[in-house]
């Protein structure tokens, strides 16, 4: 993967970066429960096979090497949890201010999180930090 930059989002959506290539039906559920989520576009869907089952430290490492105008801060990663589980837990992943740090979101709950990253109205780790026991957010409570 040296050398091969993460494909930056289209305006003012997420790049959702798929690293599990088992099940194609499994994918294409995963983009309309995203898209099922919100009557908006929040999601430039990358799904590139040199990207399977990639580390999250190999992430970091690429985004850390490119252009800084060209980094990404965040991903969200459609891995085999998120292939498998019903309600489609994507990884987020923060790759710049806490590299590394992670959480899961249902899809249900990824626009509110990309809309918000994208316009950068709120911090990687607001999301990550109302994260629930398991490690998922889950909305605010209120929700």
């Amino acid at each position: 993967m040296a050398g091969m930059p993460l494909p930056a989002p289209k305006d003012l959506t997420s790049t959702v970066l798929r690293t599990d290539f088992s099940d194609d039906a499994a994918w294409s559920a995963v983009q309309a429960a995203i898209d099922a989520a919100d009557g908006y576009p929040h999601a430039t869907y990358v799904s590139d096979s040199r990207f399977t089952d990639v580390s999250i430290q190999a992430l970091i490492v690429e985004e850390a090497a490119t252009e800084e105008d060209d980094r990404l801060t965040y991903v969200f990663l459609a891995d085999a949890t998120t292939m498998t589980d019903p309600s489609s837990p994507l990884l987020a992943v923060d790759l710049y201010d806490e590299p590394g740090r992670t959480f899961r979101v249902p899809a249900r709950w990824y626009p509110e999180i990309s809309a918000n990253l994208s316009i950068a109205n709120m911090e990687f780790a607001d999301f990550a930090d109302a994260a629930d026991g398991t490690g998922t957010f889950r909305g605010w409570g209120d929700d």
